[in-house]
């Protein structure tokens, strides 16, 4: 939301120039606004994520056709909106982030970024390998969409049905479940770790909404997730983390303020 607000405020300013021929690189002059203004609200905002109640998760990117022409879209394709990716993202200050994307993404030069973030070439350079060293990633971990869908699937049938032996062969051992509500909705304060924690912790929510839940599979991130509704109501967006052919991360976003967009 935040994003969006952001690139409109930037067309409005750009059009609200005096003199917009002396813009040699009108792109380059819009992407150096976005990136001030995003520079300018992650500092404002620092001190909300200190305050914040409970794990902080981005907000889940649901799937949505991305056109030919963008430059984002490859990037985009090789997975890289995973949840896991984005939380790796805010290791990353406001500026090695923007420094890091507009040279990753949008394949800026050192030159050019330089003058959007008000740094030299060479320690943006600098800022971008760092960052860049930084980010461990590991897309190859990543089943195919159909495995992985097949997988979430089978993961809430032996939940709902108490197969726990299934369950133990979808999750991993040392699962990890990060639930983000905010302190607005009901969720877990602290991550909840191991396996059988986990299982018990979703085995209690059908259990304590039974007949009141509607879950509906979709892609979220790039891959495999899916909303839960609760009394017709969307009430949580779950993304998965896989390795070596199971769930080794689930992430749970229920803070509505994080939802409004969907």
């Amino acid at each position: 939301m935040d994003a969006e607000d952001i690139v409109q405020e930037a067309f409005l300013t750009y059009d609200q120039l005096p003199d917009v021929t002396s813009i040699q690189n009108e792109r380059a002059y819009l992407y150096k606004i976005v990136t001030n203004r995003c520079l300018d609200l992650l500092r404002s905002s620092a001190k909300q994520r200190e305050l914040y109640v409970g794990p902080w998760l981005p907000e889940p990117l649901m799937n949505r056709e991305v056109p030919e022409n963008d430059p984002s879209a490859a990037y985009m394709q090789r997975e890289s909106i995973s949840t896991a990716y984005l939380l790796l993202l805010q290791q990353l200050n406001a500026v090695e982030r923007a420094v890091f994307l507009l040279r990753e993404i949008f394949h800026y030069g050192y030159d050019e970024i330089a003058e959007m973030v008000g740094k030299s070439s060479a320690n943006c350079r600098q800022i971008f390998h760092r960052a860049q060293r930084s980010i461990h990633f590991e897309p190859e971990q990543m089943p195919s969409i159909s495995i992985a869908e097949s997988y979430i699937k089978a993961f809430i049938r032996s939940i709902a049905t108490g197969d726990m032996n299934k369950a133990l062969e979808l999750i991993s051992d040392n699962v990890v479940v990060y639930s983000d509500g905010g302190g607005k909705v009901q969720a877990a304060k602290i991550p909840i770790v191991g396996i059988d924690k986990a299982s018990a912790f979703f085995a209690n929510l059908l259990r304590i909404h039974e007949g009141k839940i509607t879950i509906n599979y979709c892609i979220v991130n790039g891959m495999p997730g899916l909303h839960l509704y609760i009394h017709d109501q969307m009430q949580y967006v779950y993304t998965f983390r896989f390795k070596n052919n199971q769930v080794d991360t689930i992430y749970c976003v229920g803070n509505p303020d994080k939802l409004r967009h969907i």
